[in-house]
């Protein structure tokens, strides 16, 4: 029986253990960034298409041109919002995840109200009231590049105007520190 040490076909399997470990970290990275259940529509394609793919909207809002928007979301604890504006034909606008900086970052402070951003974002993961500062606030939890889960802040004021926003760590995946995806 040879031992570990004066075996000379280990250095070759252990370089063919950490090929291995490397392609099947590859393919694991490759698979997630496999299209998403939003991508892959088209504009113009049919409502019950993107509906048979997706199911049915959890919640469904009318926009001031005539169009609506249909969300799915994965609120409370997921970190995805998916948004299908469809035309009053029954077409698809557009469709995207909303739970993301370059969305969010779209929101006008003085100018959005309460419902401009449960229209945009859908209802928040959280909502809180703040009495000395006199600013109620909602929170959406999300996914920032890929990486860090964060939550992103709304706050209004007593009238229901969007005052300012703010991003901050995702308490439930605070351990040991470290904001990653496990």
């Amino acid at each position: 029986m040879t031992s570990r040490r004066s075996n000379p076909f280990r250095p070759a399997l252990g370089r063919a253990c950490d090929t291995r470990a490397a392609l099947v970290c590859a393919a694991v990275f490759a698979l997630g960034a496999c299209a998403q259940p939003w991508e892959g529509f088209h504009t113009g394609e049919q409502e019950s298409a993107v509906v048979a793919r997706l199911g049915q909207p959890r919640e469904v809002y009318n926009l001031p041109d005539g169009s609506r928007r249909l969300m799915w979301p994965t609120q409370p604890m997921g970190e995805v919002t998916v948004a299908a504006d469809i035309d009053a034909t029954g077409k698809v606008i557009s469709i995207r995840q909303v739970l993301q900086p370059n969305e969010f970052y779209r929101a006008e402070p003085g100018k959005w109200t309460k419902n401009e951003v449960l229209v945009n974002f859908g209802r928040p993961e959280e909502t809180a009231y703040f009495p000395l500062m006199k600013r109620e606030v909602w929170s959406y939890r999300y996914l920032e590049d890929g990486v860090w889960y964060l939550l992103f802040h709304f706050y209004f004021d007593d009238t229901g105007v969007l005052r300012s926003t703010q991003k901050s760590p995702d308490p439930l995946h605070e351990q040991g520190g470290d904001n990653k995806p496990m």
